[in-house]
């Protein structure tokens, strides 16, 4: 009997390595093999340089997550406050019609005159304080009709215009630099049935 055990192999290394997956083994015997301080050593360095490691990347990932945070706040800061500039600019303008309607409340025959220069200086303010921000007049009178610039609302037959051109300008257009903000509304020339 005794033979017999000596003659059997030991299964039990290799049934755990059968159903373990590979380099369990050489894990399994370095376990049961002691370390050298030296190695102890190492892999306490290791261990350190691996959590120093990982506290790095989650404060790399913080700082990051308040970066976007702090990038979307000062996004809609931006868009919430975008005229602030172009709003201070106007400001005089408010304050010169302000006077001008008080003006008017004491204003007798004789300072008529005055007004109207008063509020035409206004005008003239507030118009080069919008082609500053970048307003362009579309200027249509006497022009070709041109569709992507022009809202046509009539025709009218006449020989004084040529024909296709815009007879008389009811509203101006207005672009802001190449974007068309509100097409000129216009009444269009059309040659006269007689004169064809």
């Amino acid at each position: 009997m005794k033979k017999i055990e000596e003659e059997a192999p030991d299964t039990t290394n290799s049934e755990a390595a059968a159903g373990a997956p590979p380099g369990t083994e050489a894990v399994a015997n370095t376990a049961t093999e002691t370390l050298s301080p030296q190695q102890i050593s190492d892999l306490e360095a290791r261990a350190a340089k691996a959590q120093e490691h990982w506290d790095r990347l989650l404060r790399t990932t913080a700082d990051f997550e308040n970066f976007k945070k702090r990038a979307v706040r000062e996004k809609q800061e931006a868009i919430r406050y975008a005229n602030e500039g172009l709003l201070e600019k106007f400001m005089p303008i408010l304050d010169a019609f302000e006077k001008a309607t008080q003006a008017t409340q004491s204003a007798g025959p004789a300072d008529i005159k005055a007004l109207t220069e008063g509020v035409q200086l206004i005008h003239t303010q507030l118009k080069n304080t919008l082609m500053e921000a970048g307003l362009q007049e579309v200027d249509a009178t006497g022009q070709p009709f041109d569709p992507t610039l022009h809202e046509a609302i009539s025709l009218q037959e006449t020989a004084a215009v040529a024909d296709g051109h815009v007879l008389q300008q009811l509203r101006k257009g207005y672009k802001l630099r190449e974007r068309l903000l509100r097409p000129a509304m216009v009444v269009v020339a059309k040659r006269p049935e007689g004169n064809a």
